[in-house]
């Protein structure tokens, strides 16, 4: 598995990825925190840092880079890979079909699911998602429309936001 950080307005981000596809991510220059992010059983004995050009993380890498400039839609089609319950990954495929700029509460994400009764678990969802920004659990906020928590600090979600509600204004 390789593993690069880049500079974005947000400070360093982080991704792990394997021939392609993100594993982890965030916005972190700590390699370690963002292996952290991937499930025990599921966390590479080896890890290779390489530069952003390298093969099996250059389009994340530019996909992460467009989206800052603009292309919001261009971590859509970046593949990831997460192992939960079949619940999680459900939850974790909704997250990637929220639009930017039109985020939902934790009630609409857990009826989006099909269970509105359960938004806890609706927000364990996202505690869990571990390539942040292609799978945007930042566009998930509380009932009363504040940002709530956000694994890379609600600084970074609050820029993430603002961002995507500009580039999506009429």
């Amino acid at each position: 598995m390789k593993l690069t950080t880049i500079d974005t307005p947000d400070g360093p981000f982080t991704l792990l990825a394997d021939d392609g596809v993100v594993l982890a991510s965030g916005w972190t220059g700590d390699p370690g925190v963002v292996i952290a992010r991937v499930r025990p059983a599921e966390r590479p004995d080896e890890v290779e840092t390489v530069t952003p050009d390298h093969p099996e993380v250059a389009a994340p890498v530019r996909a992460v880079r467009a989206y800052y400039a603009g292309d919001l839609a261009a971590i859509d089609a970046v593949p990831v890979r997460q192992s939960g319950s079949e619940w999680r990954r459900g939850g974790w495929d909704q997250l990637r079909r929220i639009p930017a700029g039109a985020p939902l509460s934790y009630a609409g994400f857990a009826t989006a699911l099909g269970r509105p009764s359960a938004v806890r678990a609706a927000a364990s969802i996202c505690a869990s998602n571990a390539p942040a920004l292609f799978v945007p659990c930042h566009r998930v906020l509380r009932g009363d429309g504040s940002l709530g928590g956000f694994a890379w600090g609600v600084d970074v979600k609050r820029s993430l936001l603002d961002r995507e509600a500009a580039a999506t204004r009429p």
